[in-house]
């Protein structure tokens, strides 16, 4: 799942350190402890204390519990910190049960967990969408727990998260065949307020996904927008529209590693003439338009010493769109041949066929190439 990190830039240098928070795999992890030390000892630690990959070891007041005939359940209400996340606040739940000796620990999907249908994930297709390092988190749990008893380390873990299927629709998940809900992500149990990491986390495992279906051609669009468009002219399906956003970094050097034969790229005027400009984040925060960049560009037949000052002197990368198109001057075009040459000279040699298509803000065409 992913969610766009807000701009960093520009913070004041007295506003207060932001906070991180804890991944849905930490929270999943304290839960399963919880519920496991109540269901052996009767008593539901609280808060309860988890030893992270990097050994950090943070304390989760618990929000739930419920100790029944043969299962315990406890729940962890989920802080992503200052990070905007669509799971803060979600509780995840965990509810243990015991199994039959040597069986082993067993995931289950509960409310709001979605099942992987896709090839292509760190999971198989038909297992609860908990990814490799939460699981590795919960098992060792198990197993110190159940040592410590002198108990067989066979267990049942249902993973649940109400609310969870709805809160899945604002993610990649439905795309990436994650069906019912959210994912239980998370490789070193903290969420690190910013972090682009998510998002091009995200974008990776979107072309593990279309490569593992077989697909040859995929869109990584810069917004809703300009994929919709692309999408009317392309057709593909779902699994091949990658959320880009503005890491086209990250889209292409792991298309660079696991290539496909053709990548379309779409988005605005001013994202693109960003990647025109060799950029690869194109976030506003990060990157900005080099209007001497726009004002070279224009072709030599049309320059004039007005051209230059009229670019020059323009606030925004709109604003310079609108006045050369006034002066009979088309650009996007041409941004659209140089991002296409921006982003294959960052797929260097691999081979990846790339076409760019450049909309304006209603979803028109204003470009393609070639």
């Amino acid at each position: 799942m992913m969610n766009e990190p807000k701009p960093s830039a520009g913070a004041d240098a007295n506003d207060p350190p932001l906070r991180r928070g804890w991944t849905t795999g930490a929270c999943a992890t304290a839960a399963t402890k919880a519920a496991l030390t109540a269901l052996v000892t009767g008593e539901f630690p609280d808060p309860v204390v988890i030893t992270l990959p990097k050994g950090e070891r943070p304390a989760f007041a618990l929000a739930f519990e419920t100790l029944g005939n043969g299962y315990a359940s406890a729940g962890i209400v989920k802080d992503a910190g200052d990070d905007p996340d669509v799971t803060h606040g979600a509780t995840i739940i965990a509810t243990v049960r015991p199994l039959p000796p040597e069986t082993g620990v067993s995931f289950i999907a509960g409310s709001g967990v979605g099942t992987v249908t896709l090839a292509g994930l760190p999971v198989p297709v038909g297992e609860p969408a908990i990814n490799p390092v939460p699981r590795k988190m919960m098992c060792e749990v198990v197993d110190a727990i159940c040592d410590e008893h002198g108990l067989p380390p066979d267990v049942e873990i249902t993973i649940s998260i109400p609310d969870g299927a709805a809160l899945a629709e604002k993610t990649w998940n439905p795309r990436l065949g994650i069906l019912g809900g959210l994912s239980i992500l998370g490789t070193t149990g903290i969420v690190k307020p910013f972090s682009c990491s998510a998002w091009i986390h995200s974008i990776h495992r979107g072309i593990d996904v279309a490569r593992a279906a077989g697909l040859t051609h995929v869109l990584g669009a810069t917004g809703s927008t300009s994929e919709a468009a692309a999408q009317k002219i392309l057709k593909l399906p779902d699994i091949a529209l990658l959320d880009m956003g503005d890491f086209a970094g990250g889209l292409l050097k792991y298309l660079r590693k696991h290539p496909v034969d053709r990548l379309t790229i779409a988005g605005g005027f001013a994202k693109l003439t960003k990647l025109a400009q060799g950029a690869l984040d194109l976030h506003s925060g990060r990157s900005q338009v080099d209007m001497a960049f726009l004002a070279g560009i224009v072709p030599e037949s049309q320059q004039s010493p007005e051209i230059t000052d009229l670019i020059l002197s323009a606030n925004t990368a709109l604003e310079v769109l609108e006045l050369t198109h006034q002066k009979g001057i088309e650009l996007a075009p041409i941004i659209a041949r140089k991002a296409a040459a921006s982003a294959q000279d960052t797929l260097r040699d691999a081979p990846v066929a790339v076409d760019v298509i450049i909309t304006d803000r209603k979803g028109n065409i204003l470009a393609r190439h070639p």
